[in-house]
């Protein structure tokens, strides 16, 4: 080995023994603010007495016994290829001794006497398939790691209480963190190395992962009491860095002051929060809305607009196939990386339909469509949920599906619509990609390019969406990136409740139903004995769910209930919530756990505030406490919610920005809030047309229900109680506008309700 990467893995190593120290400044005030910004939060310790991987749905020992078969090659699978992750599968015919997670590689490592090597990814992870072919691809990486670790590979989006943990685990070593994560353990578990993406051999001088596989190696033999005793410094640091519990209240000023930190943050030429490379987190777009509401600031509604705006015309859209990358490379939102996530298709296409609420613009309405028609065309399963993921594309070859060149674009339209198409979307033979090619972006919009055009708007419009679906045809004949197919009740939850309020908001009934068929896939095939499960693929669903599962999907039932008005779509909302509360509340400290009593023991739980691509589990579990408890007007449920604010009062106040999802709860619960009750005929047209009037609006705080006639008005009743007194007047639908449960008098007049709304919803 190099002498400068001797010290560079040396250095590293004296580090992990130093943790102790590392964690004594972590914990520093002044350290935290920033560590939230950057980091999961994360919360206080589970009994570690348990054997790692020892859960109620290890099948590991089962699966491992079965007979191993040769592929077509001649090659000898390892034990992955009995898993259902498509991430494990890929990795199945690795020369790597791969393990899944569980209690049969741990034994083994504490037989032989070896660290574990624990390696975490997801399948349409470019990064991840990198190191593969780098490193677990290769004869001599392999024999390397089969002598010297025991080597489990794991699928974060299957195993996120896993991922969690090492994540803070990696972050606090390296101040850094990201996938594939590469996390060196003890037999019972505990980190006391860890890195990101390392390359096979040392370069850009830096360690390769043959270099720390024998250093790793060599400080096992030689210094196994430091390493313990370090990894016990870690592991206790991490079990007790983010205790919950505050005396600190919180109030409006805390709404005010992350507007403040969004406005330093924001990007007035590009658009978005931050520098590049620069990621949608559409949910503080949403909060800012919520903000303007209250002070109509028109710097509040610009960043909005300017954001989605910049979005929408860049690259990071798929200007052809519709929906959006993960996030953009570069600040001008041009080129992405090209994976596509289920969950950022939900959470953008929602924040598209609140701008469109806002504003009216019909341009932000296109683009959640656009959004929805791509996950129904390219991502829904036949059993009516969606799939996770779909790849950036092959190694050397990412985003490659969705480039063009002037020629390929010339050899599939006219002439005339040729010219037209790449003048729009910027195509030049130089291109603004790899080789010559163009990603397609927008950088003057339809009516101004029009007008350049000298032609009408209408025409120049059709004129494009002809191109686009000859182009489209055209593109679905490239071989596809790879497609992660299996089904999560998390982002699906997040989905449903995209489709249902954008049902709402477009008038469109088709995203309803497709909302109902996706959560009664969920509802029937991913629960077992009452309990939900997290992940379902191949015909298997497995893995007792988490936080996010519950409060996801909860959040959704209670969209697709505003948006159906049946019944039992809130009545499963109001189960899911308190079996939230009772598998995952902190008795002691207040606030949700990500893992509960149905989940397997690790070394530590998690508590997740930080509202990062994903909105915290916390932060969803606030905002149904706030809605459920208030419309089925369940103190107990309200009681829940008031305390979680409390619990993470003190994180909030101090780096307000790093926690959009949980403000805009916040927002909901100091309001102000009202109850909106239609009393009628679901199905008559004056029923539908109030329904409309208030669809039509963007009500944040706004809690809305529909007391029908007949023997149906008892069910909802019995989950709405304070509707009993509201009653059609004279035959025809009636709207109450309620504060409190106390309402104006009644009205049949739509003009009418929409001024006791605007009235209710005046700035606090």
């Amino acid at each position: 080995m190099k002498r400068s990467t001797w010290l560079i893995l040396s250095a590293g190593l004296i580090a992990i023994l130093a943790a102790g120290v590392f964690f004594d400044r972590w914990r520093n005030k002044q350290q935290l603010g920033r560590w939230l910004r950057t980091s999961r939060t994360m919360a206080t310790s589970a009994p570690a007495s348990t054997t790692p991987g020892t859960s109620k749905m290890s099948a590991t020992e089962t699966a491992s016994s079965r007979p191993l078969p040769t592929d077509a090659k001649g090659r000898t699978p390892n034990r992955l290829l009995h898993e259902k992750s498509p991430y494990l599968l890929q990795h199945a015919y690795n020369p790597v001794n791969w393990y899944p997670w569980g209690p049969e590689a741990f034994a083994k490592a504490k037989q032989e006497d070896k660290p574990v090597f624990l390696s975490v990814g997801y399948s349409t992870c470019y990064w991840c398939h990198v190191m593969e072919q780098e490193s677990f691809d290769n004869p001599d990486v392999a024999k390397l790691m089969n002598e010297t670790v025991v080597a489990i590979k794991v699928d974060r989006e299957e195993r996120p209480d896993l991922d969690a943990i090492y994540m803070n685990a990696v972050m606090a070593m390296t101040g850094s963190g990201g996938w594939p994560m590469t996390v060196f353990l003890t037999h019972d578990g505990k980190p006391f190395w860890g890195g990101t993406y390392f390359p096979a051999e040392d370069r850009w001088g830096r360690p390769g992962l043959k270099s720390i596989l024998r250093s790793i190696s060599e400080a096992w033999r030689t210094k196994r009491a430091d390493i313990l005793s370090s990894s016990q410094q870690l592991t206790r640091a991490i079990q007790e860095s983010a205790r919950t519990g505050s005396s600190t209240p919180l109030t409006t000023g805390v709404l005010e002051q992350a507007t403040g930190q969004f406005a330093q943050q924001f990007d007035a030429t590009y658009g978005g929060f931050g520098l590049a490379p620069k990621f949608p987190r559409s949910h503080t777009s949403s909060f800012l809305l919520r903000a303007w509401t209250h002070t109509k600031d028109p710097k509040t509604l610009e960043m909005v607009e300017r954001t989605l705006d910049a979005m929408a015309r860049g690259g990071m859209h798929d200007q052809l196939g519709g929906g959006f990358h993960r996030y953009s490379t570069d600040a001008k939102w041009l080129v992405p990386h090209f994976e596509k996530m289920l969950y950022d298709q939900a959470l953008l296409a929602r924040t598209y339909l609140e701008a469109y609420q806002v504003t009216g613009k019909a341009q932000y309405a296109d683009t959640a469509r656009d959004i929805f028609e791509y996950v129904l065309r390219d991502m829904r399963d036949p059993t009516g949920a969606f799939h996770s993921a779909e790849d950036a594309g092959e190694v050397g070859k990412e985003g490659e599906y969705y480039v063009w060149t002037p020629q390929e674009i010339d050899a599939a339209l006219s002439s005339e619509e040729a010219a037209l198409f790449k003048r729009f979307y910027g195509v030049t033979p130089s291109g603004n990609f790899e080789n010559g090619a163009t990603i397609l972006s927008i950088s003057t919009p339809l009516d101004p390019f029009a007008a350049n055009e000298q032609r009408p708007v209408s025409e120049v419009r059709r004129q494009l969406e002809a191109a686009r679906a000859k182009l489209l045809a055209v593109r679905t004949q490239r071989e596809r990136p790879h497609r992660d197919d299996k089904i999560l009740t998390d982002w699906n939850g997040l989905l449903i409740g995209a489709l249902a309020y954008g049902a709402r908001a477009l008038d469109e009934p088709r995203y309803a139903q497709a909302a109902r068929e996706a959560a009664d896939f969920l509802l029937e095939r991913l629960q077992q004995n009452g309990h939900l499960l997290h992940r379902y693929r191949d015909g298997e669903a497995s893995i007792p769910a988490f936080l996010d599962d519950h409060a996801f999907l909860a959040w959704g039932l209670m969209d697709l209930y505003e948006a159906t008005f049946e019944a039992r779509w809130l009545a499963e909302a109001k189960r899911l919530t308190d079996e939230m509360v009772r598998l995952f509340w902190d008795d002691t400290a207040g606030g949700f756990f990500f893992s509960g009593d149905q989940n397997e023991r690790l070394i530590a739980q998690t508590k997740e505030l930080y509202d990062g691509a994903l909105p915290s589990g916390n932060s969803a579990a606030a905002l149904v406490l706030v809605r459920l408890g208030q419309l089925t007007m369940d103190k107990e449920l309200q009681g829940y919610a008031e305390r979680t604010f409390q619990a993470f009062s003190g994180q909030a106040n101090q780096a307000s920005s790093a926690f959009p999802q949980f403000l805009s709860a916040l927002d909901f619960w100091v309001g102000p809030s009202q109850e909106i009750v239609i009393a009628g005929d679901l199905a008559s047209a004056d029923t539908q047309e109030m329904l409309r009037a208030v669809y039509g609006r963007f009500l944040p705080r706004t809690l809305l229900a529909v007391h029908p006639v007949g023997e149906a008005a008892q069910t909802v009743e019995a989950l709405v109680p304070f509707i009993k007194a509201q009653r059609p007047l004279q035959g025809k639908a009636t709207a109450y506008i309620c504060k409190n449960y106390v309402c104006n008098l009644p009205t049949t007049d739509v003009a009418k309700m929409m001024t006791l709304l605007d009235d209710a919803t005046q700035q606090r």
